[in-house]
């Protein structure tokens, strides 16, 4: 018998009450694995709705990193949208159109990253966003940013670059 079945679904109501914010953040992240799966299971809507609420309840603070590569994308002549929040509910750092399409931008810093690795939370975001709101996500890690130091002109061919602009 499959682990989540509807047996974990009772157990997730009885429990309902003693659910953090953490647990309903995790459990909103797991309906969309079941979503990805394409999986008749599902939290009853209400839980949903609580899981959901919770999932995007945090505050966006964009560090100095994201309001550089932000300015950055400016300066090649896209106009991005700052901290968007996706259907499924995930923030992204920055949402560009590149010839009709819309693109996810992620500027990721060291708590992204297990020595150069991403993290399986970061790569959950990435393949959740792209598969569930269709909208492909493209990532700065911070080490290949900070390397082009101040100089605008190469920060705008990286970007140039990552975005397969000409």
């Amino acid at each position: 018998p499959s682990l989540f079945n509807d047996d974990f679904i009772n157990v997730c109501l009885e429990k309902e009450s003693e659910f953090n914010k953490r647990d309903k953040f995790q459990l909103h992240q797991w309906q969309l694995w079941q979503d990805e799966l394409k999986s008749n299971i599902r939290l009853p809507p209400s839980l949903q709705e609580k899981c959901y609420e919770a999932f995007i309840s945090r505050v966006p603070s964009p560090s100095a990193l994201q309001n550089d590569v932000i300015s950055e994308l400016t300066s090649i002549g896209l106009q991005p949208e700052e901290e968007v929040l996706t259907e499924i509910g995930y923030r992204l750092d920055a949402l560009v159109e590149v010839s009709g399409k819309k693109i996810g931008i992620e500027v990721d810093g060291p708590h992204h990253f297990l020595g150069r690795k991403p993290t399986g939370s970061t790569i959950l975001k990435h393949r959740q966003v792209t598969n569930l709101d269709r909208i492909p996500v493209v990532s700065v890690p911070y080490w290949e940013w900070n390397k082009l130091r101040k100089d605008s002109g190469k920060k705008q061919q990286y970007l140039r670059s990552l975005l397969d602009l000409r």
